[in-house]
């Protein structure tokens, strides 16, 4: 048994004793040291689901996870016990449409840690020890400890929304959202070499944060409405008010790229802008190959982790934790320290 992090429903997260399956052909246990909690965490905390995602039967939180090679499984080659690495949330079914066009994080039938939007639920990283295939594990790359490995999810999620956008090199960028996610756009066009890079919020803190990260400028929302023509807009905070907004900051012929996932329903869209400035209007929904490219660019660049995270905590203060990681105008990146 192992000691878990278990969201039972909405406002119902708990401390539990979880089995620890024992590592079969091909796959590895691992021992946790760090967990990220993202935005979907927050989600099924305060709403019992994400979007179409609901919850339906106890799942164990997490899957921004890093940790140590704890036992593998026969089969199993280039692994061995007491190796730092990263795990990959993503398990695809390698069979399906989009899985033989390389379109892998577009499967239907994949399995992600932490997800409720299939029946049983995967659970999750925010436990002591977990057993996972060893496809998903990745072994750092040298210069990168297991804290900022964390990062390599949320990172590449970033990585995969710049990709959609194409070369941004001396492009002028609107990045749209100084949240976690917005805040690694920024930190990976700084590296990709993009031109001007501006940033909006509606609070100051996270945009201190977007700064740390290589933001040319930021702007807060509330006491200054922005209004500029960037060749690339990045739409980081999932609001669908702020959509408009993006719309017009793109400059005729310009990319969006749409990052935030907005709540379900409708969301209205002034689809005349779009038509008669010809823009291109791209989605960005997770990532694949990308991972490996964000550890071996967070090993190159500890300014990364050091800048986005702000606080840590052990898993029974998973109260504080929470609470600390919803605050926005104090926290940015909240991590969990299982190995304490």
């Amino acid at each position: 048994m192992t000691e878990a992090l278990v969201i039972h429903g909405r406002e119902d997260l708990r401390l539990d004793r979880v089995p620890v399956t024992a590592p079969g052909t091909g796959e590895v246990t691992m021992r946790v040291a760090w967990g990220g909690i993202c935005g979907s965490d927050m989600h099924y905390l305060r709403h019992g689901g994400v979007g179409a995602s609901v919850l339906r039967e106890p799942m164990i939180l997490g899957h921004e996870i890093s940790g140590f090679v704890e036992r593998t499984g026969p089969g199993v080659s280039g692994l061995a016990p007491g190796d730092p690495v990263a795990i990959h949330l993503a398990r695809p079914c390698g069979d399906c449409r989009e899985c033989r066009l390389g379109l892998r994080h577009l499967c239907n039938d994949t399995r992600f840690l932490g997800s409720a939007a299939m029946l049983p639920h995967t659970d999750g990283g925010f436990r002591r020890l977990m057993t996972v295939a060893a496809s998903q594990i990745y072994p750092l790359p040298p210069g990168l400890d297991v804290r900022g490995a964390c990062l390599a999810e949320p990172l590449s999620v970033a990585l995969h929304a710049i990709s959609r956008a194409g070369d941004v090199r001396d492009r002028t960028i609107l990045v749209q959202g100084a949240g976690p996610i917005g805040a690694l756009i920024v930190a990976g066009l700084r590296i990709a070499g993009a031109g001007t890079i501006i940033t909006t919020d509606l609070q100051d803190f996270p945009l201190s944060i977007a700064r740390r990260m290589g933001a040319t400028s930021v702007i807060n929302t509330v006491s200054a409405p922005y209004r500029a023509d960037h060749d690339v807009v990045f739409e980081a905070s999932g609001a669908a008010s702020a959509l408009p907004t993006a719309i017009a900051c793109t400059a005729k012929g310009g990319i969006l790229v749409q990052v935030g996932m907005f709540p379900p329903g409708d969301v209205g869209i002034p689809l005349g802008q779009i038509i008669a400035r010809e823009l291109d209007y791209r989605g960005s929904f997770r990532f694949d190959t990308e991972f490996g490219a964000a550890l071996d660019l967070l090993a190159a660049n500890p300014w990364i982790a050091d800048g986005l995270v702000t606080h840590r905590f052990g898993l029974a203060a998973f109260d504080q934790a929470f609470a600390t990681s919803t605050d926005r105008r104090h926290s940015s990146k909240v991590l969990f320290d299982l190995a304490g």
